[in-house]
């Protein structure tokens, strides 16, 4: 192999890993909001739970953060604003980040 192949398949691996991480995250980042959400409705934990795993298949009906966005306002109503959980889905995603960072 030609050194350019050692760095194309080097920039491969590295964009896939880069595209696993954005994934985990992401879902983490649904689970953490979704745990959120579930506290402001009241849920137990077990109904917590299964709540953020709703929210987390919420996120495969299309591309974006709109799916979850749009369940988590509609679930939500008058506890909380569209601002007010886009502000908390960035938040979670960060501490996601932060989670996934420690743990490798």
């Amino acid at each position: 192999m030609t050194t350019f192949d050692d760095r194309e398949n080097a920039f491969e691996a590295k964009f896939a890993h880069d595209a696993e991480m954005q994934f985990k995250a992401e879902a983490r980042r649904n689970k953490l909001v979704a745990l959120w959400a579930a506290d402001l409705l009241g849920k137990d934990s077990a109904a917590a739970q299964s709540y953020a795993a709703e929210v987390i298949a919420a996120d495969f009906e299309e591309a974006g953060d709109a799916d979850v966005l749009r369940k988590l306002v509609a679930d939500l109503g008058d506890k909380s604003d569209e601002a007010q959980i886009r502000a908390k889905l960035h938040e979670c995603l960060v501490q996601a980040k932060a989670q996934l960072i420690n743990e490798g």
